[in-house]
């Protein structure tokens, strides 16, 4: 980046329309923002069309594509689309690969044998082909042949992080992503958990931990009126708290056994019952001061860019202006752990063969 911006990003994408999107990402970078998150959540809006559109219609704001699966398409096409967007647009670019959730992945018929092999064959293959190096290999999900890119970027490669969830992936990450994006109910609580899982990934190979980025998504509502802001996002929460009761997130805060008990009755008794602490400790909602401090806890827990998924989702450009106006002021620039690279992480870690 060429100009100051605190480590906050907004992430675009899903539940907003394709026509949406171009819109959203000028906003964000006029109203100082640090990255773009753009989502490819099956089979909402495309990632790769998002990002390059975003990137074509700004100057400065850093675009984080991600997540993009590591079975949907071959990770050397996915390399081919990155290096042109990294080319097009330099030091703005982050790729963010993951598995997906499972169930569209079975819609697909792409469930790998094993998940963490995919992910790790998608990620290193991706890199390699990144800085320019011939692939041969049959291991993963895909078959490599003496691929390599025409335009790699051997001196520049953009940063490739992981989208994770699990203790298995975070230490992956930890061993072999410049950096990891991590759940949209990820409070301060998974955050520690998170940052400590990867430094024992990054233990293996004797990484510095410091140097991985984490980039946390948030469920964000801010509205003068808290009760209305908390509102919102108790919405959004339950909906995703229903579909997948038992996690690593719901895990770091023991409300596993309560909520399963509840999501027996669908996310309409989740929202009806689950505690306001769960609120508290899963999103980022209420008044601009509270978002603020809020937002700053995740970055005081390891965080090195708080990405906010704005709730609801209809208003989402009032939240982007409401937070860009009287947010984003109280968190200073200089604030976290370190200064930010693209997509707002660390510079890309050293490389690893």
């Amino acid at each position: 980046m060429t100009i100051s911006r605190p480590p906050v990003g907004v992430v675009l994408g899903s539940a907003l329309t394709p026509e949406q999107i171009p819109g959203a990402g000028e906003l964000a970078e006029q109203l100082g923002f640090a990255a773009a998150w753009v989502s490819e959540d099956y089979f909402f809006t495309g990632g790769i069309a998002s990002a390059g559109t975003i990137l074509a219609r700004t100057n400065e704001i850093d675009v984080g594509l991600g997540i993009v699966s590591a079975v949907t398409r071959h990770p050397a096409l996915l390399a081919m689309e990155v290096a042109t967007l990294a080319r097009m647009h330099p030091g703005r670019v982050t790729a963010a690969v993951g598995l997906g959730l499972p169930r569209w992945i079975a819609q697909m018929g792409l469930t790998p044998e094993s998940s963490l092999a995919a992910v790790r064959a998608g990620v290193e293959n991706l890199r390699r082909l990144l800085r320019g190096e011939e692939v041969t290999t049959t291991k993963g999900p895909f078959s490599y042949d003496r691929i390599k890119l025409t335009h790699p970027l051997p001196d520049a490669p953009p940063p490739v992080w992981m989208g994770v969830s699990g203790p298995q992936m975070v230490r992956l990450a930890g061993e072999v992503a410049d950096g990891i994006v991590v759940s949209v109910m990820a409070g301060v609580a998974y955050v520690r958990w998170a940052r400590e899982r990867l430094a024992e990934g990054a233990d293996r190979t004797s990484r510095d931990p410091a140097e991985i980025g984490m980039n946390v998504l948030t469920f964000m509502s801010v509205d003068e009126d808290p009760a209305r802001a908390r509102a919102a996002v108790r919405h959004r929460l339950a909906y995703y708290l229903a579909g997948r009761p038992d996690s690593p997130v719901t895990r770091a805060y023991g409300i596993t056994e309560e909520l399963t008990a509840m999501a027996a009755g669908g996310p309409d008794e989740v929202e009806r019952r689950m505690p306001e602490q769960w609120v508290d400790d899963l999103a980022v909602a209420g008044d601009p001061a509270e978002c603020a401090r809020k937002i700053t806890r995740l970055l005081d827990a390891g965080a090195d860019t708080v990405s906010l998924f704005p709730c609801p989702v209809e208003r989402a450009q009032d939240i982007i202006r409401i937070t860009g106006r009287d947010v984003l002021p109280l968190i200073p620039a200089s604030y976290g752990r370190k200064p930010t690279g693209p997509a707002g992480g660390p510079a890309p870690a050293p490389r690893h063969h």
